[in-house]
C-alpha cells in the first residue's frame, strides 16, 4: 500500500473512531462539515483524500484537532508517515546537500574536477577534459 492510500485509511479511520466516539451519525457529521453524506462515507472508507479546508470542517464537526485525524498525537509516527528506506548512499546525499548551495560557476568547476577525476591516467588515449573557460572561479 503506498503511502497516499495509507494516509486515507489512517484518517477514514480516525474519522469513524472519532464519530462513534461521540455517538453522531454519518449525515450528521458531513451536515456539520458541508459535504454529502457519500462523500463523508468515502473518506471514512479511505476511499477520498479530502482537501486541507475540508480536515479543518471535519475536526470542527467531530470536535478533535488535525493530529489526532492525522495520527500526529501518537508518540510513534503513523504507518502511512514512514518512509522507505533510502537506497542512495549518505555520503553521496551529503555531497548533493553540498553542491545544492553552491553557485552556478562553482557548479561548473565541480563538474570538471569529477570528469578530471574519473579521467584514467593510463596508456589508453583517453586524456584529461579540458575545463571550459567559464568553469574558472
Amino acid at each position: 500500500m503506498d503511502a497516499d492510500a495509507a494516509l486515507k485509511k489512517y484518517l477514514g479511520n480516525a474519522a469513524r473512531t472519532a464519530r462513534l466516539e461521540k455517538g453522531f451519525s454519518q449525515a450528521q457529521v458531513a451536515h456539520c462539515a458541508e459535504l454529502a453524506t457519500a462523500v463523508y462515507g468515502r473518506i471514512e472508507r479511505g476511499e477520498m483524500m479530502p482537501s486541507l479546508p475540508t480536515v479543518q470542517r471535519l475536526c470542527r464537526a467531530l470536535d478533535v484537532d488535525a493530529n489526532t485525524l492525522l495520527g500526529f498525537s501518537s508518540p510513534t509516527p503513523p504507518a502511512w508517515f514512514t518512509s522507505p528506506p533510502s537506497k542512495e548512499n549518505p555520503a553521496v546525499h551529503e555531497f548533493l546537500r553540498t553542491a545544492c548551495r553552491m553557485k552556478p560557476r562553482q557548479l561548473r568547476a565541480l563538474r570538471s574536477v569529477a570528469q578530471a577525476m574519473l579521467t584514467t591516467n593510463s596508456s589508453t588515449s583517453r586524456q584529461p577534459t579540458p575545463p571550459t573557460q567559464d568553469a574558472r572561479c
